[in-house]
């Protein structure tokens, strides 16, 4: 779990920068932050959605829809907003409602979607080799000062998805290595839906329309079980 251990220090250490630079800006300068965040992240999302080229898109498109619904029915984004919520009463006492809970799910989104997570925790269990995990902690960690310094510390408690995640995969790799191998239809399904939910937090961070993305995360399960029973057959 070397790789992911650093990963984890890396979001931390980028989260403490970014709170200490962001607090120091004034709103103008903070919302171009935001802005300029939300197109980059924008285009993460579309070139990560475009994995669906080298399989079937009806993968993604079915683990999308699917996932919707599922989210919808279980109120993921209501659940995930209440968190945030009493997280921010319990830290700071303020009763409104916080960016903590938006912050955590961008950050996590971002950090743990993406074939560089999934094939580095798995290379890091197999064989113990985390260079793959090292250089996505490098840029975890600069992705990270900007997230805090436009939504706050509720980047840094992305920790905690990276370490279920990444610590998962390294932990059980001989699982996994059977099934998200480099190239799979699994994994390009998991990765290009998660490419989409992306893009959808590029809009929100864009003010241009909330989608609820949070209520599309089943999709992350969604979209690769759909390729593995079609591959089945």
């Amino acid at each position: 779990m070397t790789g992911t251990l650093i990963n984890i220090g890396a979001v931390l250490a980028g989260t403490l920068a970014g709170r200490l630079v962001g607090a120091r800006l004034p709103a103008g300068l903070q919302q171009r932050v935001l802005f300029g965040l939300g197109l980059v992240t924008g285009v993460i999302g579309i070139d990560l959605a475009l994995a669906w080229r080298d399989t079937n898109t009806l993968f993604v498109l079915g683990g999308v829809l699917l996932g919707g619904i599922a989210g919808e029915a279980l109120r993921i984004e209501d659940r995930l907003a209440a968190l945030g919520d009493r997280l921010q009463r319990w830290t700071t006492k303020d009763e409104g409602h916080s960016s903590v809970s938006e912050a955590f799910f961008t950050a996590s989104l971002l950090f743990c979607v993406g074939p560089l997570a999934v094939v580095g925790s798995i290379q890091d269990g197999l064989t113990g080799d985390y260079e793959a995990l090292a250089t996505k902690a490098l840029l975890d960690g600069f992705a990270s000062v900007a997230l805090a310094a436009s939504l706050g510390w509720g980047v840094g408690l992305s920790v905690l998805t990276i370490l279920v995640y990444q610590g998962g995969l390294t932990l059980f790799a001989g699982v996994f290595d059977s099934v998200l191998t480099e190239g799979s239809d699994e994994l390009l399904a998991l990765t290009s839906a998660g490419g989409v939910l992306i893009i959808g937090i590029a809009l929100k961070l864009l003010d241009v329309q909330d989608v609820k993305v949070g209520n599309f995360l089943p999709a992350l399960l969604f979209a690769p079980l759909i390729a593995a029973i079609a591959g089945a057959f």
